[in-house]
């Protein structure tokens, strides 16, 4: 793979000024909107235990989204190079972060559900999420692990 180098401009507007502004720790919401080009706006918050809007996005759940969303997209190119339909794909990625002096994540496990159709190759398609996950532009930036556990069956046909 050739040594191109990608940059990525996102805005992110803190819109929770309740009309105090950071007057306390109470006084503020946690809310904001994070934009990019003509992308459609993505509604954030903090996590419900740092007195964030449930309904909302946080970082955490951004990151793990992310984790999962890069180790898909590289399953999808490698299975269609190898011939391998899949038919579905359902990830229900979990991600562990604990708090302390340093907060931090400890790990990401990416659970995805897929189904093939009827013939592919089982194994193989297994085999292609380790080389997934060696590709991972996501993964290969995170200082801590990140696992996948698949589960894959074949579609069954009508």
């Amino acid at each position: 793979m050739s040594h191109r180098e990608h940059h990525y401009q996102v805005n992110i507007e803190w819109t929770g000024n309740k009309g105090s502004g950071t007057e306390s720790y109470k006084a503020y919401s946690r809310d904001y909107e994070i934009s990019a080009g003509n992308k459609q706006v993505i509604a954030g918050s903090s996590d419900p235990a740092f007195l964030g809007d449930a309904t909302r996005w946080n970082p955490e759940d951004l990151l793990v989204a992310s984790a999962s969303a890069c180790h898909k997209l590289w399953y999808l190119h490698l299975c269609a190079e190898a011939g391998i339909s899949v038919c579905t794909y359902r990830d229900s990625a979990e991600g562990t972060m604990v708090e302390g002096k340093k907060g931090a994540f400890t790990q990401i496990v990416l659970k995805p559900e897929i189904t093939l159709r009827p013939g592919d190759d089982l194994e193989r398609a297994y085999a292609l999420h380790h080389q997934a996950h060696e590709l991972c532009f996501i993964a290969n930036s995170l200082n801590f692990p990140v696992t996948c556990e698949p589960v894959i069956k074949h579609h069954l046909a009508l």
